[in-house]
């Protein structure tokens, strides 16, 4: 694999060859962090668009303060979470007729999951997971995901946030305990 020099020099110097193997290495690294935020796959697919017209607009301004794969990943969590809270405007905006059922009961809705991977089999059990995860508070929930989906370490998980590895770590022991919290009253199970 490359090294950042080599990606970073190709880049800059908009070689046709070196985006398409930049493209190539961390596209699936790129959709799978916006796909476990965000748990829909068109949406997951149009941030990874939005992040790598990002990196291509923004590779002049890369001052190797931290590794390249630390920058797209600050790059992919954010784009992330932007769609998420455009999501969550859009929702919370939308007709309140729409969370009830014609009696006038609040409509239960069912939080759908189309992440690849999931046998059919244990679809319920990680829409129960994912359903767990999204109620988590923005900060939690990054940092679960990053640590749980991405396997990244507390330490690279800081400098991709730019908070420090206590704040990594009293965020994951929150989110852990909310998680367990909701699971255990649904008699789910625990987190480990």
């Amino acid at each position: 694999m490359k090294i950042d020099a080599e990606y970073i020099a190709g880049l800059k110097s908009s070689d046709r060859k070196s985006y398409a193997e930049f493209v190539g290495v961390f596209a699936s690294r790129i959709y799978n962090i916006a796909l476990n935020i965000l748990q829909n796959k068109e949406e997951a697919e149009e941030v990874a668009q939005d992040v790598f017209m990002k990196i291509f607009q923004s590779i002049e301004s890369f001052d190797g303060s931290c590794s390249l794969k630390t920058w797209i990943y600050r790059i992919t969590v954010n784009k992330s979470l932007d769609a998420l809270r455009a999501k969550k405007r859009k929702a919370s905006l939308s007709v309140f007729s729409n969370f009830f059922n014609e009696e006038g009961e609040e409509k239960i809705v069912a939080i759908e999951v189309n992440h690849p991977g999931i046998q059919l089999e244990q679809q319920e059990e990680a829409e129960i997971l994912f359903s767990a995860i999204d109620k988590l508070p923005e900060r939690q929930k990054t940092v679960f995901v990053l640590y749980q989906f991405e396997d990244m370490s507390y330490k690279e998980i800081a400098t991709t946030l730019e908070i420090s590895a206590s704040a990594v770590d009293s965020l994951m022991s929150r989110a852990k305990k909310q998680l367990r919290e909701y699971l255990t009253t649904l008699s789910y199970g625990s987190i480990r």
